[in-house]
């Protein structure tokens, strides 16, 4: 049965992003026109303050309690974050971690082009400049390119969260990764799946030759009582009570440079995975090890529990007066309606936000370098001609 506690988190979800994304982010999009790096610092900004809002539900709301054990994060660096895909909510209950151990604002996440298509969420994921794509490393691996060659130009630091497995853990994906293990002599794998190392290793690769990575994050993910699997659990109330994160920091200098040894390198961590993971599920209580050397993590709790509370009450009144303004004043219905038109008509003529900052960015840099050569055949002359 449909559960009020479900329907009221996929609401505020719904709501909060679908408003977000018109009443907050609609207002900026110009300033892509004008200064694409400029642009992604302040939307960066700007979607941060909604990511707080599933975090402050699941935790104030629905009393999930959080365990994180490991390394943690250095506050503020560049990182690749691997993580198993237990379920289809992972990415969104990662943010409870980050919020305690990172900066919001950092994190971009990779994942499927098909979510850029749903009002609200999508729309904020574009501004986002999440990077999506087909699973097709054909069509996938020059649009990749583009979007980290664009984070490392702008010299914005960058989380971006990855899910090598390709997709959550369920019977159907397991049996798949069981038939890729007997034809590539690979042990069978229950907990996880085996991980695709080609978008893995070409990240890494790419962000360590642009000088934008710091370090890996390998973070393994358990949920001891109600696995919500997709979103229809949610909206049916199954929360899950706790959620465990084991986090592990591999800096950057100390990933192999060749591509086979760094593509073993996550085979093995996958390994580790499965291992641990085993070890969480048979044991009681149902927990991590936690390794000796800790970062602790960069808020304190008191400041977490003001950001949870403080992001509630500001998303509950943002949308009542989104409510009421469209209600009350015919300027917001227009406005409204031209940036819903906007945010449906521009997917189908140019594939999305991220791609029109993109494109945004690629002008401006074609318009410096140009400046830059009429500058020096200038000098040149002037050289000449003394």
């Amino acid at each position: 049965m449909v559960s009020v506690r479900g329907l009221y988190f996929v609401a505020m979800l719904f709501l909060s992003s679908f408003f977000g994304s018109v009443f907050m982010l609609g207002p900026v999009l110009p300033l892509m026109l004008l200064s694409p790096a400029w642009y992604r610092w302040l939307t960066d900004r700007i979607v941060a303050t909604w990511l707080t809002l599933p975090v402050a539900l699941l935790e104030l709301v629905f009393g999930v309690k959080v365990v994180i054990t490991g390394d943690g994060f250095v506050p503020g660096e560049r990182s690749v974050i691997v993580m198993n895909h237990r379920t289809r909510l992972d990415w969104m209950f990662l943010w409870c971690c980050l919020l305690r151990y990172s900066y919001l604002r950092l994190e971009k996440i990779c994942l499927k082009a098909a979510l850029k298509a749903v009002p609200g969420f999508g729309w904020a994921m574009q501004v986002a400049s999440f990077i999506f794509i087909q699973r097709r490393w054909e069509e996938d691996r020059g649009h990749m390119a583009s979007m980290l060659k664009y984070f490392c130009d702008i010299k914005e630091p960058l989380q971006l969260l990855i899910f090598p497995e390709g997709t959550d853990l369920t019977e159907n994906t397991r049996a798949k990764s069981d038939v890729f293990a007997e034809k590539n002599g690979l042990p069978k794998y229950e907990y996880v799946l085996h991980p695709r190392t080609t978008g893995f290793t070409f990240i890494v690769d790419t962000l360590r030759k642009g000088e934008n990575l710091d370090a890996v994050h390998d973070i393994t993910v358990a949920y001891p009582q109600n696995i919500p699997q997709t979103e229809r659990h949610l909206i049916l109330g199954l929360f899950p009570r706790e959620i465990h994160f084991h986090v592990r920091r591999f800096p950057a200098a100390s990933l192999p440079t060749r591509a086979d040894l760094l593509q073993g390198w996550c085979q093995e961590r996958w390994a580790e995975k499965e291992e641990r993971l085993r070890r969480f599920y048979s044991e009681e209580p149902r927990c991590f090890d936690a390794p000796e050397a800790q970062v602790p993590p960069c808020k304190t709790e008191l400041r977490v529990a003001l950001i949870k509370a403080a992001s509630l009450i500001y998303w509950s009144t943002f949308i009542t007066f989104s409510l009421v303004g469209l209600w009350l004043l015919m300027p917001v219905r227009v406005y409204f309606f031209l940036a819903v038109l906007f945010f449906l008509t521009q997917q189908k003529a140019m594939g999305g936000v991220e791609l029109m900052e993109l494109a945004c960015h690629h002008h401006w840099s074609r318009a410096n370098g140009q400046t830059g050569k009429r500058k020096g055949l200038g000098e040149g002359q002037l050289r000449k001609n003394e």
